[in-house]
């Protein structure tokens, strides 16, 4: 397990994550130093929220004295569930006190594989021939359109001319984003977690994503990878079945780590990213995907400014993933049937300037339950003097 495959190639930045101790029955606030997973935990930084809050965090987790815990490879290893014996800790999302937020829709090209699934009404068998019938009509001039523009005015125009009017049109190109909860407080998972599917969903599929931390202000002071696993056919049933689509038990994946600004990662590394995605399934089965940033709708500052602001506050911060370009149109089995996860599948969502998260599906009642919530972290960091 070569920690090259975690973080960035180059080894430059300044990574900050979370790790389970079981000597401490707890969470630790870790960052990586040569390789080494160095436990940053203090007073000063009790939580990542704590750290993020800091003007500077960078030059905070510089200045942090430490404790080695372990190298990055044996910590991962130990990480990839189901777990064996051993005390090592493991990774977890590097968030903690912060709401979970996402944005869906963010890209023009992947808003028409909402409306098919809608227009299919979660039935796989009609998507392929709504597919051809929507592309026909507007073919590639989604390309580089930008939500709420004259452009996006009229390709809207023609689709409801059509009869494919969709919520999820007005929501793609026009001029207010969909933000929607994707996971209560402390319930998102890390690199080598398992990720949940519900078990009332037949076609569903893993999205690749940015994911931006930001503090309480609405300023953004990192980003990290994440996987905003997705039941396609419960939310093509009705929109209101969101809640249900999108946030089960491990449906949440964040990490490796948040990697902060600084002189070497700003929001501009995060506008031009480049995210490639594998899924390799234990029948054989490898599928690839990929997200540009650079072909999003909306920019990703507004969508903070869309979620943070005198509408909304959060005095915790928030980590929002800022959505998908990728959407699978590949058969894996009959022909027509698009993609859907088999229970097993290894997904990886690799990014040059911020490593590389993965997990491996299954149903979310099979994944470990959460147990630990936010009165077990208070006890916790109170019972070690940390707060």
């Amino acid at each position: 397990m070569a920690n090259e495959s975690i973080l960035p190639e180059t080894g430059q930045g300044h990574f900050v994550g979370r790790v389970f101790r079981s000597d401490m029955a707890g969470p630790s606030v870790v960052t990586i130093r040569d390789g080494r997973v160095i436990d940053v935990t203090s007073k000063q930084i009790a939580t990542t929220r704590d750290l993020l809050e800091h003007a500077d965090p960078a030059a905070v987790l510089d200045a942090a004295k430490g404790e080695d815990i372990g190298s990055l490879d044996e910590i991962a290893s130990a990480s990839i569930e189901p777990q064996g014996e051993g005390d090592l800790p493991r990774l977890l999302a590097p968030c903690d006190l912060q709401s979970v937020k996402a944005c869906g829709v963010t890209f023009a090209r992947s808003m028409l594989e909402r409306v098919i699934e809608e227009r299919a009404a979660g039935n796989a068998d009609l998507a392929a021939e709504i597919r051809e019938k929507v592309s026909g009509i507007i073919g590639e001039s989604l390309r580089d359109i930008k939500a709420g523009s004259d452009e996006a005015g009229r390709i809207k125009t023609i689709l409801v001319k059509e009869g494919l009017w969709s919520q999820y049109l007005e929501v793609g190109i026009g001029p207010d984003a969909e933000v929607f909860t994707k996971a209560p407080v402390l319930a998102s998972v890390g690199w080598g977690a398992s990720v949940g599917l519900n078990r009332i969903s037949r076609w569903n599929n893993p999205e690749p994503e940015i994911v931006l931390a930001v503090d309480s202000h609405g300023k953004v002071k990192g980003a990290a990878l994440g996987n905003d696993v997705n039941l396609r056919d419960v939310e093509g049933r009705s929109a209101l079945l969101l809640g249900k689509a999108k946030d089960n038990n491990a449906s949440s994946s964040i990490g490796p780590f948040i990697r902060l600004f600084d002189e070497t990662y700003e929001i501009e590394d995060v506008r031009s990213a480049e995210l490639s995605m594998t899924v390799k399934g234990e029948d054989g089965f490898v599928l690839k995907g990929r997200s540009s940033m650079k072909e999003i709708s909306r920019d990703p500052l507004d969508l903070v400014r869309q979620t943070i602001g005198g509408h909304h506050q959060y005095p915790d911060g928030f980590l929002l993933y800022l959505g998908t370009l990728f959407a699978p149109v590949e058969d894996r089995g009959e022909t027509g049937q698009g993609f859907t996860h088999h229970i097993g599948d290894v997904v990886t969502i690799a990014e040059a300037k911020l490593g590389s998260l993965r997990n491996t599906v299954r149903y979310a009642d099979e994944c470990p339950p959460w147990t630990f919530g936010t009165a077990s972290l208070m006890r916790n960091l109170a019972a070690r003097a940390l707060l």
